[in-house]
Order: structure tokens, then C-alpha cells, then sequence
């Protein structure tokens, strides 16, 4: 052997995994992270890179650097390697590829392993437009947000191996950033639960705090349930409140959901003794945030696929306003059925709408948008013509647009009386028997007082001279004349 080749062969041994001296390249090895390749941090996470049956060494590089980040020996049957990290932190976040080695030489690099480490920065907030419960084959719109000035929003399914859905930032006046996903058709084959992570340009690993999740609800066509509450739509604050979802449809399961919110609440469905399949969500104690619009669902064990969705039910929370209103009656609480009556609720302080409630109803309040005339905010409830039904108990409260489903303390209570007789009542007959009895009592008061008149000025020496000869002088009795 020449001394140039035995240079050439000891040189070629030397080289590092990028050079091959074999005739042939040796196919690349797989590589990939257990649990996965999104890692919270703190957390610990394995890193696999399989050859071939030869291979003698393994080693993982990361993107940037120049010396392996690890070197291991092959796990029998000596076709792959592990790599453990028992604590992650930014730092191992990257693009890693891994090698191997056999007699024939070093194997082709591996497809590359982004590494992601999120935990790093505030959580963003994800929700669905309008709504998380979206027609069967519909399409609805994921946004992710956050106050914290993230340049890219990332989006990710649970459950399923789809990649990743990465988005540029927009910046809203508010100065909020967001991003907007698009997503569906939705179907109920499968669930649908989404997070969302911001991150900045300059470190693309480094993710923020996962949001929490967000599921996403089929809904079909079949029958509606209905949501009604026990309580009324009004409730003050520290009562316990309990909603209630039934159907003459025998669903198996039910759940409810508050607008804006991202979460549902679920519960199995009861038969009653109607024959109704319901079931009762109960909340509580109530807070401010228990305010808004609740819909509910209904559902088969046997579908993912939920009901259409309930009528609205608006609930409406008391005290969480300071001034209180007044209500009073126009004319007087006690009325003539048939009569127009008209209710004022009014405040000193500013109110953008007054709600009116009526004891025991089972109608919702009735709302009108207030107006100023100074120096009190006011709306005007007109009740024309008033029926013996509009009798009752009746109650106001005041209501800001900023959060309309947050009321002030109730007005003091106003009792309307209603009257069942009605001015049609009053006939031609009745009329003239008013009258008759009328003239009869004048005539009667004529005639007394022209008695008393009389007898007053009757002469006063003719009555003493007629009590002498009846009882003689002095009162004494005068005797009788003998015959």
C-alpha cells in the first residue's frame, strides 16, 4: 500500500458524520420525542433516533452548533439510541438531527426534530366566533389573543397528529394582538378541543403558556330542548340559582353553555313523572359573573352529535349597580279595569335602560331604554287598557350597556289594584235608578230640615203656659174637678 493512500484512508476515518467513505450512503435514520415535540417546561422528554441493525454509535446534534449535544451506544438490537433531557428548559429548544454509525461509515443525516418548549410567557385566551357549538358541517372561527405583544399565534388540535397551524399577529386598536383560525367543516365523528401559544419572532421554540382548551360542539337538527329557571330571570347576589333543561325528547345527556365562555357544563338526563327527560344545572352561590345568556342541549349516548340549541334564557343579576330607582303609578294604584295606567321608573343617577318585573310572572322583565329629563333618568311603562290580569306586584331595576345583564338594587315594591268594574257598567237603567235614589235623599233632607226649622220657632210662652195646666204651679199636678 502506497503512503498517499494510507493517508487518505486514516483522513477519511477521521472525518465527523457529514463525510461518507462508504460507496453508498446509508439511509438516514428516523428520529422523534416522546412524549412529543411540545414540551412544557420543567418537564422531562426522550428523544429517539433509530439506524440500522450495524450501527455502533449514535450522536444528536442541534442546529447552530458544531460538537453532538449527546453521544450514545446502540439499545439492543442495537437499531436505535435514547436521548433523555430530564428537566427542559428554553435551552434544549431547537432543530436537532441525529447520525449513526456503522463499519461502513456515518448514515446520512436525519429528518430534522423541532424541539418546542412552551411555559415560557403568559397564557393567551382562545375562543370561538360566534360560538362554540357549531351547525353539523359548519364552519366557525377560532381567535386567539392575548394583551402581550406575541408576533405569531400557534394552534394546535388535541388528539390528533395534524401540525400545527401558525399565524401572524395582528395588532386590533384595542392594543390587543390576535389571530384568526379558520376551521370546519365541523362533523361530530370526532371531538374537536383546540390550544392556542403565542411566541415571539426571535425565538420561534420558545412558546408561551398553552391556553386553556376550547371544544368544539356538533350540533344537528333534531328537536329543541327548553331552559327555563326556577328562580325567576332575576336573581340577587348570594342565592343559589338552578337552570333547568327539558324535552319531551328522551336525550340521554344535556349541557348548557354561557355566551362568551369556552367551557360547557354537562350533565345526564333524568326522566320526570310528565314523561320529560331534564336535567338541572345548579349554580351558586351567585356572583356578577353568573349574568348573561344561557342556552342548552340535548343529546344520545349513542351520537356526538348535540340538539338544536335552546331558546336564549337571559339571567339577570340584582345589586350590582348602587343607585336604586323608584317606581311610582301615574294617577293613583288603585284603577278601573279598562283605564289607562302608566308605571315610571326613574332615577337621579344614569341608567341606559329600566327593566320592569312582575311578581310570580313567568315572562321575562320588560325592557325600555331610559331618558333624560333632567334632572332624573326615566322610561315610562304604559298598561292600556289595564285588565284585572295586570294586577299585582310590580318591582324596577336599571341596567348600564356595558354589562346589561348586571342590574341595580330593585325599586321599592308598588301594588296595583285593579278594579273589576268598568265604566260600560254604568247603563241607561242603572243611571236612572242613581238618580231616583238621589232625589229621594234631598227630598228627605228637605223636609227634616224644614221640620227642625219649625219646632224651633215655635212660641216659648205657649209651651210653659200648656206645661202649667198640665202640672200646675210650680210643677205641681192640678187637681180634678168634682162633679
Amino acid at each position: 500500500m502506497t503512503p498517499t493512500l494510507t493517508a487518505l484512508l486514516c483522513f477519511g476515518l477521521s472525518l465527523g458524520p457529514r463525510t461518507h467513505v462508504q460507496a453508498g450512503p446509508l439511509p438516514k435514520p428516523t428520529l422523534w420525542a416522546e412524549p412529543g415535540s411540545v414540551i412544557i417546561w420543567g418537564s422531562p422528554v426522550t428523544i429517539w433516533c433509530r439506524g440500522n441493525l450495524e450501527a455502533q454509535e449514535y450522536r444528536l446534534y442541534k442546529e447552530g452548533g458544531t460538537e453532538p449535544r449527546d453521544t450514545q451506544k446502540p439499545l439492543e438490537p442495537k437499531n436505535k439510541a435514547r436521548f433523555s433531557i430530564p428537566y427542559t428548559t428554553e435551552h434544549h429548544a431547537g432543530r436537532f438531527h441525529c447520525y449513526y454509525y456503522s463499519p461502513t461509515g456515518w448514515s446520512e443525516p436525519s429528518d430534522p426534530l423541532e424541539l418546542v418548549v412552551t411555559g415560557a410567557y403568559n397564557k393567551p385566551t382562545l375562543s370561538a366566533l360566534p360560538s362554540p357549538v357549531v351547525a353539523s358541517g359548519g364552519n366557525v372561527t377560532l381567535r386567539c389573543g392575548s394583551q402581550r405583544g406575541y408576533q405569531h399565534f400557534v394552534l394546535i388540535e388535541e388528539g390528533e397528529h395534524r401540525l400545527p397551524r401558525t399565524l401572524d399577529s395582528q395588532q386590533l386598536h384595542s392594543g390587543q394582538f390576535q389571530a384568526l383560525f379558520p376551521v370546519g367543516p365541523v362533523t361530530p365523528s370526532h371531538r374537536w378541543t383546540f390550544r392556542c401559544y403565542g411566541y415571539y419572532s426571535n425565538t420561534s421554540q420558545v412558546w408561551s403558556h398553552r391556553s386553556d382548551p376550547l371544544e368544539i360542539l356538533a350540533s344537528g337538527v333534531s328537536r329543541k330542548p327548553s331552559l327555563l329557571t326556577l328562580q325567576g330571570p332575576v336573581v340577587a347576589p348570594g342565592e343559589n340559582l338552578t337552570l333547568q333543561c327539558r324535552s319531551d325528547v328522551d336525550y340521554d345527556r344535556f349541557t348548557l353553555h354561557k355566551a362568551g365562555q369556552r367551557t360547557f357544563l354537562q350533565r345526564p338526563g333524568q326522566q320526570s313523572q310528565a314523561g320529560l327527560s331534564q336535567a338541572n344545572f345548579t349554580l351558586g352561590p351567585v356572583r356578577g359573573s353568573h349574568g348573561g345568556q344561557y342556552r342548552c342541549y340535548g343529546a344520545h349516548n349513542l351520537s356526538s352529535e348535540w340538539s338544536a340549541p335552546s331558546d336564549p334564557l337571559d339571567i339577570l343579576i340584582a345589586g350590582q349597580i348602587r343607585a336604586r330607582p323608584s317606581l311610582l303609578v301615574q294617577l293613583w294604584p288603585t284603577v278601573v279595569s279598562g283605564e289607562k295606567v302608566t308605571l315610571l321608573c326613574q332615577s337621579q343617577e344614569w341608567m341606559d335602560t329600566f327593566l320592569l318585573t312582575k311578581e310570580g310572572a313567568a315572562h321575562p322583565p320588560l325592557h325600555l331604554r331610559s331618558k333624560h329629563e333632567a334632572p332624573m333618568y326615566q322610561a315610562e311603562f304604559p298598561m292600556s287598557p289595564v285588565t284585572t290580569a295586570h294586577a299585582g306586584t310590580y318591582r324596577c331595576y336599571g341596567s348600564r350597556s356595558s354589562n346589561p345583564h348586571l342590574l341595580s338594587p330593585p325599586s321599592d315594591p308598588l301594588e296595583l289594584v285593579v278594579s273589576a268594574s268598568h265604566p260600560q257598567d254604568y247603563t241607561v237603567e242603572n243611571l236612572i235608578r242613581m238618580g231616583v235614589a238621589g232625589l229621594v235623599l234631598v227630598v228627605l233632607g228637605i223636609l227634616l230640615f224644614e221640620a227642625r226649622h219649625s219646632w224651633r220657632s215655635f212660641p216659648r210662652c205657649s209651651r210653659e203656659v200648656n206645661n202649667r195646666e198640665d202640672n200646675g204651679p210650680f210643677g205641681v199636678t192640678k187637681p180634678q174637678e168634682q162633679i
